[in-house]
């Protein structure tokens, strides 16, 4: 891994980076269509909501890799809980521990905010990323996600 890598919090002028991100992310995910402009506007949402927090993963070169994480609140558990969302590393720098280093961080702020759980979805045909959220603690589930767009 780089020396030079570094995981901070997003801020606006991140959001063409973290958009082309996404593009990445979404062309190999079927659920969901790549439009630069809605991606754009639900990162703005993110960056103003007290409630999200938005790390990149930047190199000399710009951002390569970020991750959305987000509060809610489980009634399972009777606590708050984190929803990881939209992690991606760019392709060419992937394997060189970026996404290690953004997942462990979104771990230890979801620690320091005390939330009681982390939960993110996957896509069930890419098994090297559900082996990698295996590796930190992560379980599959019987919930299954389900979508109804309004």
């Amino acid at each position: 891994m780089d020396d030079n890598l570094i995981i901070r919090l997003a801020y606006s002028d991140d959001v063409p980076a973290m958009a082309k991100l996404l593009s990445e992310l979404f062309a190999i995910e079927d659920d969901f269509t790549i439009d630069g402009e809605k991606q754009s506007h639900g990162l703005e949402l993110l960056l103003q909501s007290p409630q999200s927090v938005i790390l990149v993963a930047e190199m000399q070169n710009g951002v390569v890799g970020m991750l959305s994480l987000q509060r809610m609140i489980s009634t399972a558990i009777g606590e708050y809980v984190g929803i990881i969302e939209d992690v991606v590393v760019s392709e060419f720098h992937r394997g060189y521990g970026i996404g290690t280093k953004l997942l462990e961080t979104a771990i230890d702020e979801a620690e320091r905010r005390e939330w009681g759980r982390l939960a993110l979805g996957v896509d069930l045909r890419n098994t090297k990323a559900i082996a990698f959220y295996q590796k930190y603690g992560f379980e599959t589930s019987n919930m299954g996600l389900m979508y109804r767009i309004a």
